[in-house]
């Protein structure tokens, strides 16, 4: 089915048709009704392909997450983000970027390759290739749960950094004064553990892993048995430790798990603090101390970013801190 035999149904011009679809404000109502008549009534699908490349725009932006797994605070930020795409004319396409950034090259080169009209990246990009391509392609690009100085084009996100540093003086307040951390290969992760070692240390609470350097690594995905090996170890190296900062939520539950089954008393004997905010973090006993950040914050503004960029508008800022909040509950 074709433009052209929705026009001899509609009983108008091929290009009357191709104005009631694409520029309404062009022709009548009538002859619109009777265009989206027939467009209903013989199933025709505009050829979004060959509208591309004739506007140079494909109306697709490329989105890509470490992780598509189910209770992903990524998929919320997607689907806020979607929302606002698809309102504004766009299609997302959503693809696995995966946690080994040494393949950045390959599957930036294969998008960039697809001409989309925006590109949006969970994390940063450190290859020096990947950043000179994405920048001479031209395509709005916004960079995303993560904080630099230094982005290839424009940045949604908040400083792991900072995440861990804020815990470590927060257990101290608590009057901790010999903590351990479960990190992740991942390079979020290792942000987060790099400020929480560092404020620790600067506090003189810095349990032995802590110290050497060593901390108590797993790969990502996060999950349960991490936080069940990760405290074993951390007790095993230090029996002292009263204060252990999860890499996630799911991984202080095993933490939790971990310590209840070797009769610890969380938060007497060991205090556990996670990252994510997850759905069970509340509901759990005792309920976990946490990190929140605002993933459908992320996505809405990194949605607004790209269609300013996309009509030619530049962002007044182009940098946006969404920050994080620490939840205090009965774990810590």
């Amino acid at each position: 089915m074709t433009l052209t035999d929705v026009a001899r149904q509609a009983g108008v011009s091929v290009m009357t048709a191709s104005r009631a679809l694409n520029q309404p404000d062009r022709v009548s109502e009538v002859t619109r009704k009777q265009v989206l008549d027939a467009v209903a009534a013989s199933g025709y699908v505009p050829n979004l392909h060959a509208a591309g490349l004739r506007s140079q725009r494909t109306r697709m932006i490329a989105l890509m997450v470490p992780s598509i797994a189910s209770g992903s605070a990524f998929l919320l930020a997607v689907h806020a983000m979607t929302e606002i795409l698809v309102e504004a004319g766009y299609q997302v396409m959503l693809s696995e970027r995966g946690y080994d950034r040494s393949r950045d090259e390959i599957v930036l080169e294969s998008v960039i390759a697809r001409r989309p009209d925006g590109i949006v990246l969970t994390g940063l990009t450190q290859s020096p290739l990947a950043r000179r391509r994405l920048a001479a392609s031209g395509i709005p690009v916004v960079e995303t749960w993560e904080m630099t100085d230094d982005p290839i084009d424009m940045l949604v996100g908040f400083s792991h950094y900072e995440v861990g540093r804020a815990i470590a003086r927060y257990l101290y307040e608590q009057g901790r004064r010999c903590l351990a951390s479960i990190a992740a290969t991942e390079a979020r992760t290792a942000a987060r553990f790099q400020g929480f070692a560092d404020e620790a240390l600067h506090l003189g609470i810095a349990g032995r892993h802590l110290r050497e350097g060593t901390s108590l690594l797993m790969s990502p995905p996060s999950q349960l048995g991490h936080g069940r090996a990760g405290l074993a170890r951390a007790l095993e190296g230090d029996p002292d430790v009263d204060g252990i900062f999860s890499s996630s939520d799911m991984v202080a539950l095993g933490t939790l798990m971990e310590a209840q089954l070797r009769g610890l008393r969380v938060p007497e004997d060991l205090a556990i603090v996670g990252f994510g905010d997850f759905d069970f973090a509340c509901n759990v006993t005792p309920a976990l101390t946490t990190v929140r950040v605002d993933p459908e914050d992320i996505g809405r503004r990194t949605a607004s970013l790209l269609i300013d960029r996309i009509q030619g508008k530049r962002p007044a800022q182009p940098i946006q801190d969404v920050g994080f909040t620490l939840i205090k509950r009965e774990s810590a």
